[in-house]
């Protein structure tokens, strides 16, 4: 019933972090899309790809070359989804569909064609008309965290297209995946409180918060960003990170147990922090920008580079059944091969929303770059942890100055009724599906280019196929 393992994975920091005010839970209504993407960030995409700007018609190549991004996907719901050892597991069914209704969603956003929003929309409302439990052994809780930050992300795209049964969609993430979050936040699986590494708790803050922003629920916006901060589990920001080095790199604490799950976490936190941020709430700069010095830990450890590490020791086991103690002393070893789709949204804020020096994650990001989603990196589950795309859905524009000392604002709420054809946040239905130009948003896909080709190369097209080809004249990353 208790689930435990150990080793991790990290990486370096580099460069000063604006200090940022704590952040608190946004006043006023939600912003809708307010997810990992806002309207603007949709409409960025779709200019882009139009103007067949790099990277960004790479990254868009990565998508439309999914299975899962296929208006001809059928969903295939299930009552109960069951995941963890001991139970007749069909949670793959779950993750696939969630994926293919994501990818759906963002291929509409970026083209226009209405067939894929019909897709996404079908396979959301088969499952809410469907699905009422998920069960299995501690694995439930995986299941409630990842599966339902993941399907609040890919309704958020569809809400209000015509045909999707926004409130009985809600009620199931309410009914379902709320309790289950919210039960192992409180209580985790009645075993001690470090018996679950930091990504358990991290699967379920973005879960709770992401419901909180798909209902329009204030309260629990507030309790994820206040686990975050504070909570009592390993997944709170300074247990997760506990240790601030004199370089300005942070240990990420699972760096101790294996590679593929630091990585998780990593990616977990970001989609926390970006999440939150486009709600007007900065978790990516709370305190002095932890997550930012911990994800540069990740980032140099990944590539192979040395970092220290404290020696911690956690309690395992439930109180009544057993009890033993772990500790990791040392930062486990590394695939620099193992690839995962987290760093361009992370490198995207700091470097370019926040205008500070981050090589490593420059360097990562760059190295796998573009970036794919579910489907893309393995058969397994843990291929389905992240929603991915990043190289399309967040390389972006430098800020200016003024902006990247601002505090994060929520755009107006849209219906979310059509496709981001305007920068406008509120859509109209006759917008056109890729927009216009968009004033100089064309141009920035391939002026910024030279900072994120230092390790791998740009990506480009040809006959249609995706292929990797080197670029020598790219600015080498001195960041290593």
């Amino acid at each position: 019933m208790l689930k435990i393992a150990g080793a991790a994975a990290g990486a370096t920091v580099a460069g000063t972090a604006l200090a940022a005010a704590p952040a608190t839970a946004a006043d006023g209504a939600f912003a809708h899309p307010g997810m990992l993407h806002t309207r603007a960030d949709l409409h960025r995409m779709a200019t882009q790809v139009k103007a067949g700007a790099e990277p960004y018609t790479a990254g868009f190549a990565r998508l439309t070359a999914n299975r899962h991004a296929q208006s001809t996907w059928t969903a295939n719901p299930q009552a109960t989804v069951y995941r963890g050892s001991g139970t007749p597991e069909n949670y793959a069914t779950l993750y696939n569909d969630i994926h293919a209704a994501y990818q759906n969603a963002l291929r509409w956003h970026i083209t226009g064609d209405s067939a894929y929003a019909d897709t996404a929309r079908d396979i959301l409302n088969a499952w809410s008309a469907r699905l009422t439990r998920l069960d299995g052994s501690a694995d439930r809780f995986l299941a409630s965290g990842l599966y339902g930050y993941q399907f609040a992300n890919a309704a958020e795209l569809v809400r209000g297209h015509d045909g999707f049964e926004l409130a009985r969609f809600q009620k199931m993430m309410l009914d379902v995946f709320h309790p289950l979050s919210e039960d192992f936040l409180a209580h985790h699986n009645g075993s001690y409180i470090t018996n679950y590494w930091a990504n358990w708790d991290l699967t379920n803050i973005a879960s709770v918060l992401a419901i909180g922003i798909l209902c329009d629920d204030r309260a629990k916006v507030d309790r994820a960003v206040e686990y975050f901060k504070h909570g009592a589990g390993m997944g709170s920001v300074k247990n997760a990170i506990p240790v601030v080095y004199a370089d300005g790199l942070a240990e990420w604490v699972e760096a101790g147990r294996d590679q593929g799950h630091a990585l998780l976490g990593v990616g977990l936190m970001g989609t926390i922090c970006e999440m939150a941020w486009n709600q007007g709430i900065d978790l990516y700069g709370y305190d002095d920008s932890r997550f930012l010095k911990g994800a540069q830990y990740v980032a140099k450890w990944s590539l192979g580079g040395d970092v220290p590490y404290t020696s911690y020791t956690r309690k395992k086991g439930a109180p009544g059944i057993w009890s033993g103690s772990e500790t990791a002393s040392a930062a486990a070893a590394v695939d620099p091969a193992m690839a995962r789709p987290i760093w361009a949204m992370i490198a995207n804020h700091y470097t370019r929303r926040r205008g500070l020096d981050a090589p490593r994650l420059t360097k990562i990001a760059a190295r796998f770059a573009p970036e794919g989603g579910g489907g893309d990196y393995g058969p397994n589950s843990g291929g389905y942890d992240q929603l991915g795309f990043g190289t399309l859905a967040f390389t972006r524009p430098r800020a200016t100055a003024a902006e990247a000392t601002a505090s994060p604002t929520p755009t107006a709420s849209g219906s979310g009724t059509s496709p981001s054809g305007a920068a406008s946040a509120t859509p109209s239905s006759s917008a056109s599906p890729l927009g216009g130009r968009g004033g100089d948003l064309a141009a920035t896909g391939s002026s910024d280019l030279s900072a994120w080709t230092a390790a791998t190369g740009v990506a480009a097209l040809a006959g249609g196929f995706l292929l990797l080809r080197r670029r020598d004249r790219a600015r080498r990353d001195t960041g290593e």
